[in-house]
Protein backbone atom coordinates (compact mmCIF):
# COMPACT_ATOMS: atom_id res chain seq x y z
CA UNK A 1 0.00 0.00 0.00
CA UNK A 2 1.09 3.54 -0.71
CA UNK A 3 2.77 5.36 2.20
CA UNK A 4 0.32 8.28 1.74
CA UNK A 5 -3.19 6.90 1.64
CA UNK A 6 -5.01 10.07 2.66
CA UNK A 7 -6.33 10.91 -0.86
CA UNK A 8 -7.65 7.36 -1.23
CA UNK A 9 -9.16 7.48 2.25
CA UNK A 10 -10.99 10.68 1.35
CA UNK A 11 -12.24 9.05 -1.85
CA UNK A 12 -13.34 5.94 0.05
CA UNK A 13 -15.21 8.05 2.59
CA UNK A 14 -17.20 9.66 -0.21
CA UNK A 15 -18.07 6.25 -1.68
CA UNK A 16 -19.30 4.71 1.58
CA UNK A 17 -20.80 7.84 3.19
CA UNK A 18 -24.39 7.12 2.06
CA UNK A 19 -24.18 3.70 3.71
CA UNK A 20 -22.49 4.33 7.07
CA UNK A 21 -23.23 6.44 10.12
CA UNK A 22 -21.09 9.36 11.23
CA UNK A 23 -20.87 8.02 14.75
CA UNK A 24 -20.88 10.51 17.64
CA UNK A 25 -18.17 11.48 20.06
CA UNK A 26 -18.63 12.40 23.70
CA UNK A 27 -16.14 14.19 25.91
CA UNK A 28 -15.32 13.39 29.53
CA UNK A 29 -13.07 15.47 31.76
CA UNK A 30 -9.77 13.87 32.73
CA UNK A 31 -10.51 14.15 36.47
CA UNK A 32 -13.72 12.13 35.97
CA UNK A 33 -11.43 9.23 35.09
CA UNK A 34 -8.71 9.92 37.62
CA UNK A 35 -6.41 11.72 35.17
CA UNK A 36 -4.45 14.88 35.90
CA UNK A 37 -6.60 17.34 33.98
CA UNK A 38 -7.09 17.16 30.25
CA UNK A 39 -9.97 15.50 28.48
CA UNK A 40 -11.01 12.14 27.05
CA UNK A 41 -13.00 11.99 23.83
CA UNK A 42 -14.80 8.70 23.22
CA UNK A 43 -15.56 7.82 19.59
CA UNK A 44 -18.71 5.73 19.96
CA UNK A 45 -18.29 3.53 16.91
CA UNK A 46 -20.33 0.80 18.57
CA UNK A 47 -23.31 2.87 17.36
CA UNK A 48 -22.33 2.13 13.75
CA UNK A 49 -24.65 0.03 11.56
CA UNK A 50 -24.09 -3.63 12.54
CA UNK A 51 -22.46 -2.53 15.81
CA UNK A 52 -18.81 -1.96 14.85
CA UNK A 53 -16.34 -0.18 12.57
CA UNK A 54 -16.24 -3.30 10.37
CA UNK A 55 -19.21 -1.95 8.41
CA UNK A 56 -16.94 0.68 6.89
CA UNK A 57 -14.59 -1.95 5.48
CA UNK A 58 -17.45 -4.13 4.29
CA UNK A 59 -18.95 -1.34 2.18
CA UNK A 60 -15.49 -0.27 1.01
CA UNK A 61 -14.95 -3.75 -0.43
CA UNK A 62 -18.41 -4.19 -1.90
CA UNK A 63 -18.47 -0.77 -3.56
CA UNK A 64 -14.86 -0.60 -4.81
CA UNK A 65 -14.24 -4.14 -6.07
CA UNK A 66 -16.04 -6.05 -8.85
CA UNK A 67 -18.36 -8.53 -7.14
CA UNK A 68 -18.92 -11.80 -9.06
CA UNK A 69 -22.35 -13.43 -9.47
CA UNK A 70 -21.40 -15.92 -6.74
CA UNK A 71 -21.34 -13.05 -4.26
CA UNK A 72 -18.93 -12.72 -1.36
CA UNK A 73 -17.48 -14.85 1.41
CA UNK A 74 -15.97 -13.80 4.73
CA UNK A 75 -14.41 -15.41 7.77
CA UNK A 76 -14.81 -13.68 11.09
CA UNK A 77 -14.65 -13.93 14.83
CA UNK A 78 -18.04 -12.25 14.69
CA UNK A 79 -18.16 -8.51 13.98
CA UNK A 80 -16.72 -8.65 10.46
CA UNK A 81 -19.23 -11.34 9.63
CA UNK A 82 -22.06 -9.21 10.99
CA UNK A 83 -20.86 -6.23 8.95
CA UNK A 84 -20.47 -8.14 5.68
CA UNK A 85 -23.88 -9.76 6.17
CA UNK A 86 -25.42 -6.33 6.78
CA UNK A 87 -23.70 -4.60 3.86
CA UNK A 88 -24.33 -7.44 1.42
CA UNK A 89 -27.97 -7.55 2.42
CA UNK A 90 -28.37 -3.81 1.87
CA UNK A 91 -26.81 -4.10 -1.59
CA UNK A 92 -28.61 -7.31 -2.59
CA UNK A 93 -25.42 -9.39 -2.81
CA UNK A 94 -25.26 -13.08 -1.76
CA UNK A 95 -22.96 -13.60 1.24
CA UNK A 96 -21.61 -16.68 2.99
CA UNK A 97 -20.07 -16.16 6.43
CA UNK A 98 -17.82 -18.56 8.35
CA UNK A 99 -17.40 -18.06 12.08
CA UNK A 100 -15.94 -20.24 14.87
CA UNK A 101 -17.91 -21.67 17.76
CA UNK A 102 -16.40 -19.07 20.14
CA UNK A 103 -18.43 -16.30 18.45
CA UNK A 104 -20.98 -14.77 20.78
CA UNK A 105 -24.64 -15.67 20.50
CA UNK A 106 -25.45 -12.03 19.77
CA UNK A 107 -23.20 -12.03 16.69
CA UNK A 108 -24.55 -15.35 15.42
CA UNK A 109 -28.09 -14.03 15.74
CA UNK A 110 -27.34 -10.77 13.93
CA UNK A 111 -25.66 -12.52 10.98
CA UNK A 112 -28.73 -14.70 10.56
CA UNK A 113 -31.06 -11.72 10.89
CA UNK A 114 -29.24 -9.98 8.03
CA UNK A 115 -29.90 -12.96 5.74
CA UNK A 116 -26.40 -14.30 5.08
CA UNK A 117 -25.68 -18.01 4.70
CA UNK A 118 -23.93 -18.76 8.00
CA UNK A 119 -21.53 -21.61 8.75
CA UNK A 120 -20.49 -22.07 12.40
CA UNK A 121 -17.56 -24.43 12.91
CA UNK A 122 -14.05 -24.79 14.29
CA UNK A 123 -12.60 -23.47 17.49
CA UNK A 124 -10.84 -20.37 16.21
CA UNK A 125 -10.85 -17.60 13.63
CA UNK A 126 -8.02 -19.42 11.83
CA UNK A 127 -10.19 -22.49 11.29
CA UNK A 128 -13.06 -20.33 10.04
CA UNK A 129 -10.66 -18.60 7.64
CA UNK A 130 -9.42 -21.93 6.26
CA UNK A 131 -12.99 -23.07 5.69
CA UNK A 132 -13.83 -19.81 3.92
CA UNK A 133 -10.79 -20.14 1.66
CA UNK A 134 -11.91 -23.62 0.65
CA UNK A 135 -15.37 -22.26 -0.16
CA UNK A 136 -13.78 -19.46 -2.24
CA UNK A 137 -11.96 -22.05 -4.37
CA UNK A 138 -15.16 -24.01 -4.95
CA UNK A 139 -17.59 -21.15 -5.48
CA UNK A 140 -15.50 -18.34 -7.03
CA UNK A 141 -17.10 -15.95 -4.56
CA UNK A 142 -15.12 -12.80 -3.71
CA UNK A 143 -13.36 -13.04 -0.34
CA UNK A 144 -13.53 -10.04 1.99
CA UNK A 145 -10.76 -10.29 4.55
CA UNK A 146 -11.48 -9.04 8.04
CA UNK A 147 -8.28 -6.97 8.24
CA UNK A 148 -5.56 -8.00 5.77
CA UNK A 149 -7.12 -6.38 2.69
CA UNK A 150 -6.45 -2.99 1.14
CA UNK A 151 -10.09 -1.97 0.83
CA UNK A 152 -10.77 -3.14 4.39
CA UNK A 153 -8.02 -0.88 5.69
CA UNK A 154 -9.25 2.06 3.61
CA UNK A 155 -12.73 1.61 5.04
CA UNK A 156 -11.42 1.51 8.60
CA UNK A 157 -9.34 4.60 7.88
CA UNK A 158 -12.49 6.65 7.35
CA UNK A 159 -13.02 6.43 11.12
CA UNK A 160 -9.74 8.29 11.59
CA UNK A 161 -10.79 10.94 9.09
CA UNK A 162 -14.08 11.35 10.91
CA UNK A 163 -12.52 11.48 14.38
CA UNK A 164 -10.03 14.16 13.41
CA UNK A 165 -12.86 16.32 12.06
CA UNK A 166 -14.88 15.86 15.26
CA UNK A 167 -11.96 16.28 17.70
CA UNK A 168 -9.10 18.04 15.88
CA UNK A 169 -6.98 18.81 18.95
CA UNK A 170 -6.28 15.27 20.17
CA UNK A 171 -2.77 14.47 21.37
CA UNK A 172 -3.14 10.69 21.81
CA UNK A 173 -5.51 8.10 20.34
CA UNK A 174 -6.11 4.64 21.85
CA UNK A 175 -7.29 1.85 19.54
CA UNK A 176 -7.81 -1.87 20.12
CA UNK A 177 -5.85 -4.27 17.94
CA UNK A 178 -6.53 -7.84 16.91
CA UNK A 179 -5.57 -8.40 13.28
CA UNK A 180 -4.76 -4.72 12.94
CA UNK A 181 -7.44 -3.56 10.50
CA UNK A 182 -8.84 -0.70 12.55
CA UNK A 183 -5.53 0.50 13.95
CA UNK A 184 -3.73 0.39 10.60
CA UNK A 185 -6.61 2.34 9.09
CA UNK A 186 -6.52 4.99 11.81
CA UNK A 187 -2.72 5.08 11.53
CA UNK A 188 -2.94 5.50 7.75
CA UNK A 189 -4.99 8.65 8.30
CA UNK A 190 -3.11 10.19 11.23
CA UNK A 191 0.44 9.01 10.56
CA UNK A 192 2.51 10.47 13.40
CA UNK A 193 0.31 13.53 13.95
CA UNK A 194 -0.89 11.97 17.21
CA UNK A 195 0.56 9.44 19.65
CA UNK A 196 -1.06 6.14 18.66
CA UNK A 197 -1.44 3.59 21.45
CA UNK A 198 -2.37 0.02 20.55
CA UNK A 199 -4.35 -1.89 23.15
CA UNK A 200 -4.64 -5.68 23.11
CA UNK A 201 -5.58 -8.41 25.59
CA UNK A 202 -2.87 -10.06 27.62
CA UNK A 203 -4.18 -13.37 26.30
CA UNK A 204 -3.90 -12.37 22.61
CA UNK A 205 -0.89 -10.07 22.10
CA UNK A 206 -0.73 -10.27 18.30
CA UNK A 207 1.01 -6.93 17.73
CA UNK A 208 3.36 -7.26 20.71
CA UNK A 209 4.53 -10.66 19.44
CA UNK A 210 4.95 -9.36 15.89
CA UNK A 211 7.01 -6.36 16.98
CA UNK A 212 9.25 -8.57 19.10
CA UNK A 213 9.78 -10.96 16.17
CA UNK A 214 10.06 -8.24 13.53
CA UNK A 215 7.27 -9.86 11.49
CA UNK A 216 3.77 -11.30 11.93
CA UNK A 217 3.94 -14.51 13.97
CA UNK A 218 1.41 -16.72 15.72
CA UNK A 219 0.38 -15.41 19.13
CA UNK A 220 -1.61 -16.96 21.98
CA UNK A 221 -5.37 -16.97 21.46
CA UNK A 222 -7.16 -16.21 24.71
CA UNK A 223 -9.08 -13.55 26.65
CA UNK A 224 -12.75 -12.70 27.04
CA UNK A 225 -12.30 -10.69 23.82
CA UNK A 226 -11.40 -13.82 21.84
CA UNK A 227 -14.18 -13.31 19.28
CA UNK A 228 -12.90 -9.87 18.25
CA UNK A 229 -9.25 -9.41 19.26
CA UNK A 230 -7.64 -12.84 18.87
CA UNK A 231 -7.06 -13.76 15.20
CA UNK A 232 -3.79 -15.70 15.83
CA UNK A 233 -1.51 -13.17 14.10
CA UNK A 234 -1.37 -9.61 12.87
CA UNK A 235 -2.07 -9.04 9.17
CA UNK A 236 0.77 -8.93 6.64
CA UNK A 237 -0.50 -5.64 5.15
CA UNK A 238 -1.25 -4.20 8.57
CA UNK A 239 2.08 -4.90 10.26
CA UNK A 240 4.34 -2.47 8.32
CA UNK A 241 1.88 0.37 8.91
CA UNK A 242 1.71 -0.35 12.63
CA UNK A 243 5.45 -0.88 13.00
CA UNK A 244 6.07 2.58 11.54
CA UNK A 245 3.36 4.54 13.36
CA UNK A 246 2.40 3.00 16.71
CA UNK A 247 4.11 4.67 19.66
CA UNK A 248 3.21 2.13 22.33
CA UNK A 249 1.53 -1.26 22.81
CA UNK A 250 -0.41 -1.79 26.04
CA UNK A 251 -1.79 -5.10 27.30
CA UNK A 252 -4.93 -5.37 29.43
CA UNK A 253 -6.14 -8.28 31.53
CA UNK A 254 -9.61 -9.77 31.38
CA UNK A 255 -10.34 -8.25 34.78
CA UNK A 256 -9.34 -4.80 33.52
CA UNK A 257 -11.54 -5.22 30.45
CA UNK A 258 -14.51 -6.11 32.64
CA UNK A 259 -13.81 -3.05 34.77
CA UNK A 260 -13.77 -0.94 31.61
CA UNK A 261 -17.14 -2.33 30.56
CA UNK A 262 -18.60 -1.53 33.98
CA UNK A 263 -17.20 2.01 33.97
CA UNK A 264 -18.62 2.75 30.52
CA UNK A 265 -21.99 1.63 31.81
CA UNK A 266 -21.73 3.63 35.01
CA UNK A 267 -20.65 6.84 33.25
CA UNK A 268 -22.63 6.75 30.01
CA UNK A 269 -25.00 3.78 30.10
CA UNK A 270 -23.04 2.37 27.15
CA UNK A 271 -22.83 -1.42 26.86
CA UNK A 272 -19.67 -2.36 24.93
CA UNK A 273 -18.48 -5.86 24.19
CA UNK A 274 -15.07 -6.78 25.68
CA UNK A 275 -13.08 -5.93 22.55
CA UNK A 276 -14.82 -2.58 22.29
CA UNK A 277 -14.07 -1.68 25.90
CA UNK A 278 -10.39 -2.68 25.83
CA UNK A 279 -8.89 0.76 24.98
CA UNK A 280 -10.99 2.52 27.62
CA UNK A 281 -10.03 -0.21 30.08
CA UNK A 282 -6.34 0.48 29.46
CA UNK A 283 -6.84 4.17 30.19
CA UNK A 284 -8.75 3.82 33.46
CA UNK A 285 -6.41 1.04 34.65
CA UNK A 286 -3.48 3.47 34.42
CA UNK A 287 -1.77 1.47 31.70
CA UNK A 288 -1.41 4.56 29.50
CA UNK A 289 0.60 7.39 31.01
CA UNK A 290 -0.75 10.83 30.17
CA UNK A 291 0.64 14.31 30.69
CA UNK A 292 -1.25 16.98 32.64
CA UNK A 293 -3.79 18.51 30.31
CA UNK A 294 -3.38 15.87 27.60
CA UNK A 295 -6.29 15.38 25.19
CA UNK A 296 -6.91 11.68 24.67
CA UNK A 297 -9.14 9.99 22.11
CA UNK A 298 -10.48 6.48 22.68
CA UNK A 299 -12.22 4.40 20.02
CA UNK A 300 -15.05 2.30 21.47
CA UNK A 301 -16.08 -0.13 18.73
CA UNK A 302 -18.08 -3.27 19.31
CA UNK A 303 -21.58 -3.40 20.71
CA UNK A 304 -22.64 -6.86 19.57
CA UNK A 305 -23.26 -8.41 22.94
CA UNK A 306 -26.18 -9.64 24.96
CA UNK A 307 -27.18 -7.84 28.15
CA UNK A 308 -24.15 -7.70 30.41
CA UNK A 309 -24.24 -8.87 34.04
CA UNK A 310 -21.84 -6.59 35.89
CA UNK A 311 -21.99 -8.69 39.04
CA UNK A 312 -24.23 -6.42 41.08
Amino acid sequence: MSPDLRPRIVATEKVIRPHVRRTPVTELSGPELGLDGGSVTLKLELLQHAGAFKTRGAFSNLLQRPVPPAGVVAASGGNHGVAVAYAAGRLGIPAKIFIPRVASAAKVERIREYGADLVVGGESYGEALAASEEWTRKSEAMPIHAFDQEETILGAATLGLELEAQAPELDTVLVAVGGGGLLSGVASWYGRKVRLVAVEPEGAPTLRCALEAGRPVDAPVGSIAVDSLAPLRIGERNFPILRDTVAEVVLVSDEEIRAGQRRLWDLLRVVAEPGGAAPFAALIAGKVRTRPGERVGVVVSGGNTTAVDFGR
